[in-house]
Parts: C-alpha cells; structure tokens; sequence
C-alpha cells in the first residue's frame, strides 16, 4: 500500500472531489472481491477527503498523514464488513472517526504517562507547537464545543457531508445530529457575540 504522508503530496489538487455515490460504491464491490485496482483507486479518490477531515480537526499535518494511514489499515482489514448496496462514504468517515479517537486516547494516556514523569522528576519540559494565527483563532472559536459538535460541523462543512451521512458515520439520529448543530451554531454565536462585547 503506497504511504499518503509524502510531504510532497497535495491532495488537494490531485483527485477530483465530486465522484458518485454510485462510482464508490462499485469500486468498494470489486475491492471486496479482490479487485485491488480498484482499491488503488478508492484510496486515490478518498484520500483527500480523508485527509482534510483529520486536519480540520486540529491535527498537525504529519499527525493527519499518520491517522490516514491507520485508517487505510483498518479499511483493508474490515472491507468484508461493508454492505453492498449502502452508502460508501459514511462507512469510511465511521473507520476515520474511530482512527482519529483511538488517536485522540492513545495521546491522553501518553500525556498522562509523561505529566506523571515530569511532575516526579521535577523537570520542565516544552512542547513545540507548529500553530499559526488563523489556527489559533480557530481553535478559540471551536474551544466552547464539544467534541462531537466539532466532529459533526467538520463532516458538514469541512468535507460536505449531508446530514444522514453524517448521522449514519456518528452513528447518530438525523434529527440528533441537527441538534447537535443547532446547538453547536448557538455556541459560536454567543462567543463571537462576547469577543464583540470586548472589543466594543
């Protein structure tokens, strides 16, 4: 399997994003069936997508490449689990979405492990951090979310998602997955509304 975290690669101008649900559909058949070219394009044609959904996320980009990777492993190993007939994008932004929170654990036990060092050997350590201006603005606005309101508005407008892909990889309702939005618009308005306040 070709490694996506090449820092030469720009998915963004490489594979057209528009594909029918149709085109993907077929694709993932004949991968079931064997048909591993046709895995080589289902990998070139969701990558992007893949991609951006984990940066969106706050994640840095050699992080996004790593979880895109994982989440290809864990696609090729659970490809019989895939149900002809139902919608491809949902079931691969589910895998994505259960990479990036195992992900999201598995850095809270390391910090967790490495607080606990440091607090014993009394020894200050830094984190380098690879954030820009327009990254910071953004996670302040983001911060008064949830992690799932988050997750829920990345699929929406991040990767353009409709609301039943979207309740169907959250395994959610569509009906739940709206309020979650409603309620995650609220909290942004009220923050944007406090940042106005200050400066006024």
């Amino acid at each position: 399997m070709q490694h996506y975290g090449q820092a030469d690669k720009d998915y963004s101008t490489t594979i057209p994003l528009v594909l029918g649900d149709a085109d993907l559909e077929l694709l993932m058949a004949r991968y079931q069936d064997g048909d591993f070219s046709a895995a080589t394009a289902l990998i070139h044609r969701i990558s992007p997508q893949l991609h951006r959904f984990f940066v969106a996320q706050l994640i840095s980009r050699s992080e996004a490449d790593d979880l895109l990777q994982e989440t290809w492993l864990r696609i090729h190993k659970v490809r019989h689990t895939y149900r002809a007939g139902e919608p491809v994008l949902p079931w691969f932004y589910a895998i994505a979405r259960h990479v990036r929170v195992d992900h999201y654990r598995k850095a809270l036990r390391t910090n967790a492990r490495e607080q606990r060092l440091e607090e014993s050997s009394s020894v200050a350590a830094t984190n380098p951090q690879e954030s820009t201006h327009s990254r910071d603005n953004l996670a302040a606005l983001l911060a008064p979310l949830s992690e799932s309101q988050r997750e829920i508005l990345e699929m929406l407008k991040v990767t353009g998602m409709s609301l039943e892909e979207v309740a169907r990889a959250t395994s959610s309702s569509v009906g739940s997955v709206k309020q979650k939005v409603h309620r995650a618009y609220k909290k942004i308005r009220d923050k944007l509304g406090s940042v106005e306040l200050r400066k006024g």
